[in-house]
């Protein structure tokens, strides 16, 4: 079982996701540039921020905005080495999509309906396909939702495995590689259950 779980960045910037991991059993590690590149941890969590920026799949800038290059660059930096030594890779919303583009893909810069709104995440409804994610979060389910972008073109070696009632693309797995990702915010979804479970699986990805 996986027991240390890489994040980039402060760990004052992402507490949730500390004590998400520590909930499932895990124990999450943070790192900044010059300190990322330490294969000795166990995996790799993408969290939630701004947008990529769009050169990398192609695209000039049309609506992203709240863009981190340096964290693109050790980012995806981490993808490289993570996924090359077959370790496991969880994306969350942002993560999703630098997954996505990491893998080839495309996204979309602007889409109605998912932002979060003045009183925090927007919640909808989602229907999730034959995957590892249909065992733990059912045929249907309800996530929140606090994104304006969202994977257009699917990189090489994914499928989408959750959508929403538009269309939205609100989960990814890798064929062949430990590499999951969900367009939602599991690490305050206030169904402490789901987030568990969904933890807890990933954390099983490094057996």
């Amino acid at each position: 079982m996986v027991e240390t779980v890489y994040i980039w960045g402060e760990p004052k910037r992402f507490v949730n996701y500390r004590r998400w991991v520590e909930s499932a059993g895990g124990r999450a590690v943070f790192g900044d540039a010059g300190k990322s590149r330490e294969m000795k941890w166990d995996a790799l969590l993408l969290p939630g921020g701004g947008d990529l920026e769009p050169w990398r799949y192609g695209q000039e800038n049309a609506a992203s905005r709240n863009l981190e290059p340096e964290r693109d660059e050790e980012e995806f930096a981490l993808l490289q080495e993570y996924t090359a030594a077959g370790k496991p890779v969880l994306g969350i919303c942002r993560g999703l999509q630098a997954i996505n583009v990491f893998f080839g893909g495309t996204l979309l810069q602007e889409i109605p309906g998912h932002s979060a709104g003045p009183d925090g995440d927007r919640f909808h409804s989602v229907r999730t396909g034959p995957s590892p994610l249909l065992e733990l979060c059912g045929a249907c389910a309800e996530v929140n939702s606090a994104h304006h972008q969202a994977a257009d073109r699917l990189g090489s070696g994914l499928r989408a495995v959750q959508w929403a009632e538009d269309g939205i693309v609100e989960a990814l797995c890798h064929e062949r590689l430990p590499v999951w990702a969900v367009q939602w915010h599991p690490e305050r979804l206030g169904n402490p259950a789901l987030s568990r479970r969904l933890l807890r699986a990933f954390l099983e990805l490094g057996h």
